[in-house]
């Protein structure tokens, strides 16, 4: 009965916690705007949502023939080592190639690192709580709760850490940090790097409505998991740091692997007809 006397008391205490009259009262406190800032895990939990909203921001690498030429004609083969491939009789570049000038790599580290420091900041931040339970301080967790939080970090980490930020959002930043070219793109874009990488703007129509909204909608759950009792916020709160630190992993990785390529991992989802498509 242990577990569903846990689920009782539960929801008990949200039932308790969330009347109307409490909520309201708080969405109109400066505290709960306060908590809504950049560096909570409002912006990183993007990659969870839209692992569900933006899966077809998925691409798939384009692989470009290398050039063998025989007597007669320029046959193309299936190797994907070079950039430059035969389209109408005319030779085009490979998009996703980038070539690592001095000032796009102080860029994109600006843009990737300074986004990997905002998730550096929502660990630091959110990690004590996480750990609290096991404190000697603390009320130790019961056999169902111990196995809810080994669960909630297993789930984090497939959830948010491989399919939202490895599969969808790590991609993503990386390729958008590659744009930026300081004395080429725009002095905002070079300023708001991070929140740039993280594609809230100068981006496609549908990534922006998609970030935007994911942004506002995870702000709602931020604000409620705040308010879940002990030891559920500390749960919960350790999924998040599991997430989080396998995704700013998966960004540095692929970070690292970019620069070695010279390729982007994926489309940057830059409006059409911007200048950095053709960088």
């Amino acid at each position: 009965l242990e577990p569903i006397n846990e689920l009782r008391n539960l929801g008990l205490s949200i039932i308790t916690r969330y009347h109307p009259p409490h909520l309201l009262a708080n969405f109109y406190s400066t505290h709960l705007f306060y908590e809504m800032r950049v560096t909570s895990i409002i912006f990183p939990s993007l990659a969870v949502l839209s692992s569900f909203f933006a899966s077809g921001f998925s691409i798939t690498q384009r692989t470009s023939p290398s050039l063998h030429r025989s007597r007669d004609a320029v046959m193309p083969s299936t190797s994907s080592s070079s950039a430059i491939h035969l389209s109408g009789g005319a030779a085009t570049i490979d998009e996703s190639s980038v070539s690592m000038t001095p000032g796009r790599l102080l860029g994109s580290l600006w843009g990737t690192g300074g986004f990997c420091y905002i998730l550096i900041r929502s660990i630091r931040k959110i990690f004590p709580i996480a750990a609290e339970p096991f404190a000697a301080a603390s009320a130790p967790l019961s056999n169902f709760q111990l196995a809810a939080y080994i669960f909630t970090c297993l789930w984090f980490a497939y959830v948010e850490g491989y399919k939202g930020f490895q599969l969808k959002f790590s991609p993503l930043v990386v390729s958008r940090s590659l744009t930026l070219q300081p004395g080429k793109s725009s002095f905002l874009h070079i300023l708001f790097a991070p929140l740039y990488s993280m594609g809230l703007f100068h981006a496609t129509k549908k990534r922006m409505i998609v970030s935007w909204s994911v942004t506002f909608g995870v702000a709602a759950i931020v604000a409620g998991v705040k308010r879940l009792p002990y030891p559920w916020r500390n749960i919960v709160d350790a999924g998040v740091v599991v997430g989080l630190t396998y995704g700013m992993m998966s960004i540095l990785i692929g970070y690292a692997v970019a620069f070695h390529t010279g390729k982007r991992p994926a489309d940057p989802a830059l409006p059409d007809g911007s200048n950095n498509k053709k960088k």
